[in-house]
């Protein structure tokens, strides 16, 4: 039995992906000279120091080492044993964390320990990714059956409750990254287009909410949206249903656009006759489905519906829910207001660091913008500028570089698993991976929201740190026992 033991041991450290391992490791250590740079200040003699941030990310380098060496040597079968035991704890550690009586930067996100603090959100996302590939790896399950698919919801659902109500937003939208694993499991493309499309009215309807056509009171934001819903719609009618039908109302609803359009020579608001004309399409639609019995004109209607719903609720919570600071930001974003000095404070000063970097960079501990502490969280969410400031653009892509390798990697090791709930979790991980590198680093250039979510291996601290690390490591595990003999 000890031989046997020995040659399964054996086999599965010879079966380890050790390019995912030196991947990270090169992260890892690229990681901590950004957070030396960017928590470094003039006079400091001794960057090893437990007193410094630079010296306690090492800390947590090692400790996320040994914590990866650990999960290595767990049977990988243990994670699929107690897959919904762990989701069961990390919830039940979210909802208490709720009521902590600690707040951090306005968030009760964080569990003080004494000297030590936790973020449970960070470890919520391995065990959600667990417990997702263990309902869809059950015989039966069928992710285009809406109670399978319900049931998947209510797994990102609950954590990303219990975080919007701990005030920590930006990481309760890094569940939404799963929804690229349900589309590789098979969830219908166009739920992935219909959330596309809700960004898209968003962006558009209050980018040119205040612009106005021809000197007439028709908004050119509401007025394209309302195009866009009649398009798209008739563009799921080419896809899924008629495309001789989709024809004639494209043909229809472009000569009704003109008509409209026309109508603007007097002082007249054609929002709202849009608006009518998008709910005669509803109701033909819904007619359509009742004549023929084809529940895709159905389905087709209720997204139109869905789509007015959500971009007149959306412009309703954006001017009478949201706080002014909320507001302001998604301004900002969208070239609004620039706000220097408030909201846009911190990626004007992120792309003035990263500006100043040039092409190869000012050097290590030589950079100006983050050593005089000008970017706000610059070790932290906005680390990728000091790697830009520091490393210029070749350090910058190189960094790129190797988040792509790393994803690339994932990607691989995930279709070459032999069970469904291997290659779930390795999507859920490539997935999470790529939401946060995309965000972070679009944050940081000014192209994407600022949420406040951690750059993987880089952002200085713990509890991010060992997420990460948990997350990756337990699917190479699982990726290491895809040949072993089963007795």
């Amino acid at each position: 039995m000890a031989q046997r033991a020995d040659r399964r041991q054996t086999s599965v450290w010879h079966s380890i992906d050790w390019w995912t391992i030196l991947i990270y490791i090169a992260l890892l250590s690229f990681g901590w000279v950004s957070v030396c740079g960017a928590s470094y200040s003039y006079g400091e003699t001794d960057i090893f120091s437990l007193a410094t941030r630079s010296g306690m990310q090492i800390v947590w380098i090692g400790t996320s080492i040994m914590l990866g060496f650990v999960i290595l040597m767990l049977d990988d079968r243990f994670y699929d044993t107690f897959s919904y035991i762990i989701y069961g704890l990390l919830l039940l550690l979210l909802f208490v964390t709720i009521f902590n009586p600690h707040s951090i930067k306005g968030s009760r996100s964080w569990l003080v320990l004494g000297p030590l603090r936790l973020q449970p959100a960070e470890f919520a996302k391995f065990a959600t990714a667990l417990a997702l590939a263990k309902l869809m790896s059950t015989y039966g399950y069928n992710i285009n059956q809406w109670k399978h698919f319900g049931a998947a919801l209510l797994l990102i659902l609950m954590p990303m409750l219990c975080i919007v109500l701990q005030r920590e937003t930006g990481s309760a939208l890094v569940y939404l990254a799963f929804f690229l694993m349900f589309y590789r499991e098979g969830m219908p493309g166009s739920i992935l287009f219909t959330g596309v499309a809700l960004v898209v009215y968003f962006v558009v309807g209050i980018r040119y909410a205040e612009v106005y056509m021809f000197d007439s009171p028709t908004s050119v934001g509401k007025f394209v949206v309302m195009l866009l819903i009649q398009l798209f719609s008739i563009g799921m009618v080419w896809v899924y249903c008629n495309r001789q039908l989709a024809v004639r109302l494209l043909m229809g609803c472009l000569a009704a656009t003109v008509a409209l359009l026309l109508l603007m020579l007097v002082p007249l608001d054609i929002v709202y006759l849009q608006l009518g004309l998008t709910v005669v399409l509803i109701f033909y639609l819904v007619w359509l489905s009742l004549a023929s019995r084809i529940r895709s004109y159905l389905f087709i209607a209720l997204f139109a519906l869905g789509s007015v719903g959500f971009f007149y609720g959306a412009d309703f919570i954006m001017q009478n829910v949201m706080e002014p600071h909320q507001r302001s930001r998604i301004n900002v974003l969208l070239g609004l207001d620039e706000d220097l000095r408030g909201a846009g404070y911190n990626v004007h000063q992120s792309e003035i660091a990263i500006g100043s970097g040039g092409l190869e960079g000012k050097g290590f501990l030589n950079g100006t913008q983050t050593k005089l502490k000008f970017v706000p969280e610059q070790d932290t969410d906005f680390i990728f500028c000091t790697v830009g400031e520091e490393e210029g653009f070749l350090g910058s892509a190189g960094v790129l570089l190797l988040f792509l390798a790393l994803i690339l990697r994932l990607l691989y090791l995930s279709e070459r698993q032999p069970f469904r709930f291997g290659r779930i979790y390795g999507y859920s991980v490539l997935s999470i991976f790529l939401f946060h590198v995309f965000i972070n680093v679009g944050m940081v250039l000014g192209l994407t929201p600022v949420i406040g979510i951690p750059l993987p291996f880089f952002s200085y601290g713990g509890s991010s740190l060992w997420g990460f690390t948990l997350l990756l490591f337990i699917f190479l595990r699982i990726d290491a026992s895809r040949n072993l003999m089963r007795s």
